[in-house]
């Protein structure tokens, strides 16, 4: 098992050599433009274009909670966005982020992964999503780093 590695700085500038994924949470609406994704699409436009594009196209592929699609950024660089957040706003329901969605994600993101890749990641969940890292960490490191897949969260700012 690989230890969780937690550090300051920006998960969008991943520290470590060789392959790297960038993991976050999207939602289910199709929206695109609070949180960490600004971040994102600040750096590259090809994560927020593919996922309008997955959302736009839905009925005939596979989007939707617990999804994930890896769109390459840059020639050692993945972002994966992982469809983990049902809606937008706390509700009756409570806060939008689905548990279950979020491990199959990851357990997903772990098949899916570039052969000898890092994950890098911001405490995914916990922002608009409402989640509590309490609940999102242990998921964390059963689907990956028992794989002993690297796994690297950044706490920006602190």
């Amino acid at each position: 098992m690989t230890p969780l590695t937690v550090r300051q700085g920006d998960a969008t500038s991943p520290q470590a050599k060789g392959p790297k994924v960038i993991a976050h949470i999207c939602n289910d609406l199709g929206g695109w433009g609070k949180g960490f994704v600004l971040a994102i699409s600040k750096r590259w436009p090809e994560p927020e274009r593919d996922y309008r594009d997955w959302h736009r196209h839905r009925a005939g592929n596979d989007f939707g909670l617990g999804a994930v699609r890896i769109v390459q950024v840059a020639t050692d660089v993945w972002v994966a966005n992982m469809v983990a957040q049902h809606g937008m706003k706390t509700g009756s329901n409570g806060p939008p982020i689905r548990y279950d969605a979020v491990e199959r994600c990851l357990a997903k993101l772990a098949e899916l992964l570039p052969s000898g890749a890092s994950v890098h990641m911001p405490r995914i969940g916990t922002g608009l999503a409402g989640g509590s890292w309490d609940k999102i960490e242990p998921l964390v490191v059963r689907t990956l780093c028992a794989r002993d897949i690297p796994v690297t969260v950044y706490d920006y700012g602190k």
